[in-house]
């Protein structure tokens, strides 16, 4: 049975500076290996149309092979340093006793969502809430015949080459598990432990994971030319960025402090960077035959999503409490 507290171990600015660690080891870890970082020249031609520019040969670009093998070694080995603190954390908690080393063992693993709660079909709800929020999505797809097995779908080209190559694995594998391991479950285990309330986690915890992700500006500033149009593009995706990443991370956030799961959250996570942003102006534009349909299609969804999401979480767990704030096990 994991570890549960009488009063918060931690305080709140404790958790505040942990949080940062866990950020900046994350980002920080990418740019650490000269491998691992992104090279542009100075006499690169500038973009034109609005279109990133040719790739120099001497450069190392976010997407080349060898630097995302590099950030992918990087980025789990921080992932493996922000649980060991959390680890260290807790087995400062526990002290002397006996079963120490077991109990700490047990707690890490309960507190980072890594335990298998139940085999029913219970736990597999929540890993249906987020494509349920992407019915009008999918329902595009399937207006273009792309989803398994219809006629534009292909093994090779949407299985094979998406998810095998090296863009599929850091999109579609390590992005979503360790990104989700550290911004949810550290992230939300330190803050739980300080003694914050559930609704704070959920809207504070993500703000992290979406300072996260403002590095990539730089990344899109040199990709379109370092020009004045190009700092505007790099700022306007960092700001679009920002908000969806932290908007999605409160939905994250929500499914594992409710589930006590960090699997949920990942799934989420994968579904989502495979389907993309939603793009409804695009698709009534190619489907306008079927805008009331598309558009109804988006309503059901949205609406089944807010009818789903609390009855089809209720695992339970520490992080998940009924009973009053001041009596929480932390």
């Amino acid at each position: 049975m994991p570890l549960v507290f009488d009063a918060p171990p931690i305080s709140t600015s404790t958790a505040h500076l942990l949080t940062f660690f866990f950020a900046f080891s994350y980002v920080g870890s990418l740019y650490i290996s000269k491998n691992a970082r992104l090279s542009f020249s100075k006499h690169a031609a500038k973009s034109a149309n609005g279109s990133p520019r040719e790739k120099l040969r001497d450069e190392r670009w976010r997407d080349d092979p060898g630097v995302i093998r590099a950030r992918l070694v990087a980025v789990t080995i921080a992932t493996t340093l922000c649980c060991g603190l959390v680890f260290w954390i807790l087995r400062s908690v526990v002290g002397d006793r006996q079963d120490g080393l077991e109990l700490t063992v047990d707690t890490t693993i309960t507190r980072l969502g890594f335990k298998l709660y139940r085999w029913d079909l219970d736990a597999v709800y929540p890993h249906l809430i987020t494509p349920l929020l992407f019915l009008g999505p999918l329902y595009a797809t399937y207006l273009g015949h792309r989803l398994p097995l219809q006629a534009r779908w292909s093994f090779r080209v949407d299985v094979k080459s998406k998810f095998c190559s090296w863009i599929g694995i850091r999109n579609y594998v390590m992005a979503p598990i360790t990104e989700e391991v550290v911004f949810r479950g550290c992230v939300l285990a330190v803050y739980h432990m300080s003694g914050a309330s559930t609704r704070r986690m959920i809207f504070l915890g993500p703000l992290s994971f979406g300072l996260a992700h403002a590095h990539h500006a730089w990344d899109t500033y040199n990709r379109y030319g370092r020009t004045a149009s190009a700092a505007k593009r790099a700022i306007i995706m960092s700001l679009f960025q920002l908000s969806y990443t932290t908007i999605f991370g409160f939905h994250c956030s929500y499914l594992f402090l409710r589930t006590g799961s960090i699997y949920p959250a990942i799934s989420a996570h994968v579904f989502c960077n495979i389907m993309g942003v939603p793009e409804i102006t695009w698709e009534l534009r190619r489907f306008p035959h079927r805008k009331t349909a598309i558009i109804l299609a988006y309503i059901v969804g949205v609406a089944g999503f807010a009818y789903t999401l609390e009855p089809w979480t209720r695992f339970g767990g520490l992080y998940w409490r009924s009973r009053p704030y001041n009596n929480m096990s932390y």
